[in-house]
Parts: structure tokens; C-alpha cells; sequence
């Protein structure tokens, strides 16, 4: 009886808790309801959830929808974004004529659904998808107004980005104006309805990136694999109306696409298991996604030297500018198309299709008769399959110039360009030509060989008498020409002491790093290839190789100037970003450094040793280890404490190493000796305090470039950031170092604290890799 009792006192609280509906937790909203501050409408499954929010100013108050039970808070619609109450007693209303209003306290009406209807009993309900609608009490799909069709800056599972191509208007995404100001931005995130539709990002009128045209699967520049396991994305098209939109194959994934206030989309999945949202796919994901990068007629490969280059049977507009990397005039035929006499198509494999604004397109023809029907169009210049579905076909016309076209690796589709007869017969002529060469550098070769060893064993004996003469070193040649000294054995053993653990500084991949000293005095560093190690001998060569053509001469430092620093810096993303995103497996590389970044003859960086990288499938973006394996300054608070690593992990690796190059300064040896600060503590004291500038490493710059070196600081404390959730990806962190973006401001960095012992005393920690067992 007792507990009879208690459930009853439960139901009586409830009722009389939701009889005040301007503090209730409701499903729906009627006539002449009110939602105030502190009042919520919830979703039937409480996936959602709606009101009244403010960025820290109770003077600026919005009317949003954002994700419940998720923690930051993530808004996906705002209502009144550009026209926020001036109050806390601001209040959303229905009307007894259907319409949803907000009314500010001394403004009356700052925002109107403007769905007045008449017969109809209206009410207001927050839907489990994250749509706010205003539908028929009596009717279960009739809605006048859904909040759906006013898209903010997101875009959820079965939204629709409409077009009525008759009388407009278009639906598309717009950014916010900053983090903190969900006004519209300058950036939008829509289809463009001229010739074939296409995804595109644009800042006002001006195209940034396109997302590419509709295959019938996706946008062809998008990645599709990934993508097609656990999304449906589908664009509907007809005479007077286009929609595009994605479903989730599983109720259970909580996804999203955003654009930010940077112009940068990304979308976004819930991870239950990390508890923050994992990004799946950036845009722009590398240069060659800049709009018409290269120009028009050219192609961009991200993974060629240069990146742009001119299609077959066409050459540079401007030859001088072309070859200082402006490709923005792009490319001129060599030879003129002949309509009368005959012009061929030479397909061009795994493509994002170029810009369709200005194309023609038939759902119903071959692939044959799409190539005939160009053939007959003189200013028709390329063709390509409309849909790339099974048993599907249709028909895609490009005339005159075609422009941002690019590799799209193994997901892209066929493109066949027209060139004139006679490029084809030129092109023939190369194939002969370039087989003749093969030939006779296989004669070459077989020639060469005998003489190599008849030299070889000529050198060996020398090299034998030129031991005994130097004992203990000599010096040869590097494939670059470089003499590089060469050391025996013995000689290093001596210096090293036998290998002493006494002068071993710490270990890697490969195995332990000891000190040495030779015979005339010089300090050394050798790595020592150990049994044990999980590394190959060829990968332990290989790094010996490229460690000989190291440009840590002290002749050469003083190429690297800011302009060279900054290049530097950029190089380092764009490798980590390709790691991360690009490659066919995401690759975490757990031991990003300075030391670990090698130069080339041309200064460009090249990430090196890969001894404690871990790969990825699919959708995988984090993992934990009882196997603490990093280097000391560089590893990030959740890894070094708790095992755990993710892409974060290496964007707080990138952090320290911006941070090093700018100031000069290494963060594991550095001791601020006011405030007994790491590099990281220091640079963080300095930006609050608002003189960033004192880190410039004492290099001389002028004014033009001070702004930029400050900027990459901010982006290098948004890196090093305590919480990894709260790190940029490194998609991001390239588009933040092009400029001309706000930037949102750092927190706190890892590990912020003095570095002193008990006893007042300074500390440093060297910079091998370590690896140790930590308890779980």
C-alpha cells in the first residue's frame, strides 16, 4: 500500500507540475501557449530540444533547437538569429491564426512564421528529426510551416535545400556571422540550379568550392565509400522544382553537416563511446578544392609537382606566370578544333566532373549517343556519363572552356575531352618515340651494369687502403653530390663507450639513441637499429638515407626566413592532413616533432618516422594503449595520462611544433624564468596579456608579415588546447592558416603549470622518444 501511495504522489506532482504551461517540459504547443526563458519544448523521443538561449548576454536572447542530453551544447536552427530580443522576457507565442511569433518585451513582434491559417486548429510540436513544425491538431502530416524550410547553418537527416526553379525561392545553408553571433554570415552552402545542379560553397556570389555534380549516388566531390554506409543521399529533379537530401541508414547515428563561420562544411557524427563529435569529411579538403585553382582547361592533382597542369593537347596561356605557380589564366589548345574534318576524345579516369553552371545534360541518352550529339556541336569541347548507376546512363555536355576540374583518386568518374585529330596522331607519335627510348635505355642499362662492376671492385679495393690511411672515418658522395662522411664501427663504438647506458639519451622506434664523442672532440648523436625492434632494417636505411641530406646546416638556417617559416609550417599541415583524411587508411602519426620533420634541397617539409604510427579503417577516429609511446613536450594531456589518442593527438603535436618554429625555442627544454612556464605556458601567458609578438623568434621582419606570424600563434594555441574536442582537425587548421578568417579564441593549453620541482630547481626533459607501461 505504501508504495501505491508513493506512485500516486508521483502522478498528482506531475499533473500539477504541467498545468502551469509556461514553465512545462511539453511535446506540443496550442493557442495562446507562451515558451519563456527557462521554458523547453522537447521531442517525443527527447532527441531535441527547444528554446530560449543566450551567449553569456541576457540582453541577447535567441529562440533555437539544439541537441538535448548533449554536452557542449550544439545549436542546429535559430529563429530570430539576426533579430535577438533585447530582454530576458522575451516569449515565443502561437497565435490564434496560426502564426509563431517572438515577442521582445519593449519591442512587441521581432519575428513572424507568418503562417497565418484559417479553419484549422493550430498547434506546435518539436519533431524527433529536429524540425520545429506548425501542423492541423487533427491532422498528423499537415504542416503550414516546418522550420525545415528556413535552414540555418546546419544541415540534419531529411532536411530538404529546395529550389523552385519557377518562382524561387532557394533554400540553402548560410554561415554565422561568428561563434558567438548566429546572424547570417557571408557564406552559403547550396545548389546551383544553372545547367546540371551542383553542390557548391560561395562567399556572396563568388563560388569558393564545389562540392561537384549529381552522379545519381552523391556529388562527385565527395567521398563515397564512407559515405554510402551509413548515409542515403538523394536530388530529385523536375520542371519547375529541385531537392536535394540525405537520410541516415541508422536511426541510431546522430550526424550533421555544418558550415562554420570560416566557409569551411563539415559534417559531423556523435561518438556515444568518446562523447564528442567526430569529423568525418572537411571541405575544402586541400588546395585543389579552391575554385578554378589552376584556370580554365587544366587539371589539379594534389599529389603532383606543381599541382596544376594543362590537359593534353593544351599548354600554358602564359608561360612565365604559369611557371611561378599563377595558374590563374590557365590554358590555350595548341591546335584548333575542326568540326568538318574530324576530332577525337581522349578520356581522362577517375575525375571530379569541372563546373557544370554552363552545361547541357539529357536523362535518357547513351553513352554513344552522347559523344555523337557533342561531335555535332562544334563548341562542344567534353562529354561524360550523367548517371553513373548501374544499368543508368544520361548525357553531359561541357561547350567551350572548361574549368576546376581535378583527381578525385579512385572515386571520381570518366571524362572524355575533345582534341583535334592531329593531337592524336602527335600523341601516337610520343608513344613510338617514348618506346624507342625504353629500348634503348634497356641496352643502356645492361652496358652500365658490366661496367658497375668493374668499377665497383676497382673502388673496393681503394676504399680498403683509404680505411687503413683514415682508420676511422671517410667520406663519399650522396646521389645529390653532397660529400657525406662515413664512419667504421669501431670508431663509434670507441666514442660511444661501447654503447654505455650511461651515454644513452633515450629510444625509439627503431631502438636506443646514445651520445658519443669522436677523436677530434665533435659531439655526436647514434642510432642504434635494435633487435628487438619492431622496425626493418630498409625502413631503418631508408631514414639513415634521407637523415644524410638534412638541411640542419648552420649555412643553411639562414635560408629560413619568415616567408620560408610560414611555407614550413603550412607544409606540415597539409602532410598531417593527408595523413589524417586522405590517404586510403587515416594514419595517426603519435610523434609529430621538429625532429622528426625532414627538409628537402628545396626547404619543402617531408613528415618522417612512421615507427609509432597506427592506421585506421573506415570510420575509426580514436583508440586507447597501455603502451605510452611519444616524446616528452609533445605528447598531449589525454594521451600521456590516460593512453587515449585520435587525430587531436597529432593537432596538439602540430601546436608545439608551430610554436617552436616561431619562437625559436624548444618546449621540453624551455623554462620561462619569471613564471617557471614550459614554451606552451609562456606562449599562452603572452597572448592573454595581449603581446603575442615577444614570442618572435629574434629574426628580422617588417610589418607586413607580423600579422601573419601572430596569426599562426593563435593557431597554434587553438591546437594545444587542454580538451582535444575543443582542437581544430587539421582541415580546419589549413584553411585557418590561408587568413583573412576569424579565428575563435584559445583556451587554456595542456598542461599549464610551472616547471620547477619542490626544490626551486629547474628540470628539462630530453627529447627521445620514450615508450612506457602505464596502469589502466
Amino acid at each position: 500500500m505504501e508504495n501505491h501511495n508513493k506512485v500516486l504522489m508521483l502522478i498528482v506532482c506531475t499533473f500539477f507540475f504541467c498545468s502551469m504551461p509556461t514553465y512545462c517540459i511539453q511535446h506540443t504547443l496550442t493557442t495562446n501557449q507562451f515558451i519563456q526563458y527557462n521554458d523547453t519544448l522537447v521531442s517525443a523521443a527527447g532527441t531535441f530540444e527547444a528554446g530560449f538561449f543566450n551567449f553569456g548576454d541576457p540582453q541577447r536572447q535567441y529562440f533555437g533547437i539544439w541537441y538535448n542530453n548533449i554536452s557542449p551544447r550544439t545549436y542546429v536552427w535559430v529563429a530570430n538569429r539576426n533579430t535577438p530580443a533585447q530582454n530576458s522576457t522575451a516569449m515565443m507565442k502561437l497565435t490564434d491564426q496560426g502564426s509563431l511569433v517572438i515577442l521582445d518585451g519593449s519591442k512587441g513582434v521581432i519575428w513572424n512564421s507568418n503562417s497565418s491559417r484559417i479553419g484549422v486548429k493550430p498547434v506546435v510540436k518539436l519533431l524527433d528529426s529536429g524540425n520545429l513544425v506548425l501542423k492541423d491538431a487533427n491532422s498528423t502530416q499537415n504542416f503550414f510551416w516546418e522550420s525545415f524550410d528556413y535552414p540555418g547553418d546546419t544541415f540534419l537527416a531529411g532536411m530538404q535545400l529546395k529550389s523552385n526553379l519557377v518562382t524561387g525561392p532557394y533554400r540553402y545553408l548560410t554561415s554565422w556571422r561568428n561563434p558567438e553571433d548566429p546572424a547570417e554570415g557571408e557564406y552559403s552552402y547550396r545548389i546551383d540550379t544553372h545547367g546540371f545542379p551542383q553542390l557548391v560553397t560561395a562567399k556572396g556570389a563568388t563560388i569558393l568550392y564545389r562540392g561537384g555534380s549529381w552522379n545519381g549516388i552523391l556529388f562527385t566531390g565527395s567521398s563515397w565509400l564512407r559515405k554510402q554506409r551509413i548515409l542515403n543521399f538523394s536530388l530529385v529533379i523536375t520542371d519547375k522544382e529541385l531537392s536535394y537530401q540525405y537520410k541516415s541508414l541508422n536511426i541510431s547515428i546522430i550526424t550533421r553537416k555544418v558550415l562554420d563561420p570560416y566557409g569551411t562544411s563539415q559534417r559531423f557524427i556523435w561518438s556515444d563511446r568518446t562523447q564528442i563529435w567526430e569529423p568525418t569529411s572537411s571541405r575544402p579538403a586541400d588546395q585543389c578544392d579552391d575554385y578554378a585553382l589552376c584556370g580554365i582547361n587544366s587539371n589539379c592533382n594534389i599529389n603532383g609537382f606543381p599541382i596544376c597542369e594543362c590537359l593534353v593537347g593544351f599548354m600554358p596561356k602564359f608561360q612565365p606566370k604559369w611557371e611561378s605557380s599563377n595558374w590563374s589564366d590557365g590554358c590555350v589548345r595548341k591546335t584548333h578544333l575542326n568540326c568538318l574534318h574530324g576530332d577525337g576524345f581522349l578520356p581522362y579516369r577517375n575525375m571530379k566532373l569541372p563546373d557544370t553552371s554552363a552545361s547541357w545534360f539529357d536523362k535518357s541518352m547513351t553513352l554513344e549517343e552522347c559523344k555523337t550529339m557533342c561531335l555535332k556541336k562544334c563548341s562542344c569541347t567534353a562529354y561524360a556519363n550523367l548517371d553513373v548507376r548501374a544499368g543508368r546512363s544520361g548525357c553531359l555536355l561541357w561547350f567551350d572552356n572548361i574549368v576546376d576540374m581535378r583527381i578525385h583518386q579512385d572515386q571520381g568518374q570518366d571524362i572524355y575531352i575533345r582534341l583535334a585529330s592531329s593531337e592524336f596522331d602527335h600523341k601516337k607519335n610520343m608513344r613510338n618515340f617514348k618506346r624507342a627510348g625504353i629500348l634503348a635505355g634497356v641496352i643502356a642499362l645492361v652496358i652500365g651494369i658490366a661496367v658497375l662492376v668493374l668499377v665497383t671492385s676497382v673502388y673496393r679495393k681503394k676504399l680498403g687502403y683509404m680505411k687503413k690511411i683514415f682508420k676511422w672515418k671517410y667520406k663519399k658522395q650522396n646521389e645529390d653530390g653532397d660529400l657525406v662522411t662515413i664512419f667504421n664501427f669501431l670508431s663509434i663504438t670507441n666514442a660511444t663507450n661501447n654503447f654505455s647506458n650511461r651515454n644513452k639519451l633515450g629510444e625509439g622506434g627503431f631502438g636506443p639513441v646514445y651520445k658519443g664523442i669522436m677523436v677530434d672532440g665533435k659531439e655526436i648523436a647514434v642510432k642504434r637499429l635494435s633487435k628487438t625492434s619492431i622496425q626493418g632494417i630498409e625502413e631503418f636505411k631508408n631514414e639513415v638515407k634521407l637523415m644524410a641530406t638534412l638541411q640542419h646546416h648552420t649555412t643553411r638556417s639562414k635560408l629560413l626566413d619568415w616567408t620560408k617559416r610560414l611555407e614550413i609550417i603550412d607544409g606540415i599541415a597539409r602532410g598531417l592532413l593527408y595523413l589524417h583524411q586522405d590517404s586510403t587508411l587515416r594514419i595517426i602519426h603519435r610523434d609529430v616533432k621538429i625532429s622528426n620533420i625532414l627538409l628537402d634541397i628545396d626547404m619543402v617539409p617531408k613528415i618522417s618516422d612512421f615507427g609509432l604510427a597506427r592506421s585506421f579503417m573506415g570510420d575509426q577516429a580514436e583508440a586507447n594503449t597501455n603502451t605510452v609511446t611519444g616524446t616528452h613536450g609533445y605528447m598531449p594531456p589525454e594521451y600521456a595520462v590516460h593512453g587515449s589518442f585520435s587525430i587531436k593527438s597529432d593537432v596538439f603535436s602540430f601546436g608545439v611544433v608551430v610554436l617552436e618554429i616561431i619562437s625559436g625555442k624548444k618546449n621540453s627544454g624551455f623554462c620561462d624564468p619569471r613564471h617557471r612556464l614550459d614554451l606552451l605556458g609562456h606562449a599562452w601567458r603572452l597572448w592573454i596579456e595581449e603581446r603575442p609578438e615577444e614570442l618572435i623568434a629574434d629574426i628580422l621582419y617588417d610589418e607586413a608579415i607580423c600579422s601573419e606570424i601572430i596569426r599562426f600563434i593563435h593557431v597554434g594555441l587553438l591546437c594545444v588546447q587542454q580538451q582535444p574536442e575543443n582542437r581544430p582537425n587539421m582541415s580546419s587548421v589549413v584553411f585557418m592558416l590561408k587568413g583573412e578568417k576569424l579565428l575563435p579564441e584559445p583556451s587554456e593549453p595542456g598542461f599549464y603549470s610551472g616547471r620547477h620541482n619542490k626544490n626551486g630547481t629547474d628540470f628539462s626533459i630530453n627529447e627521445a622518444t620514450i615508450s612506457l607501461l602505464e596502469a589502466r
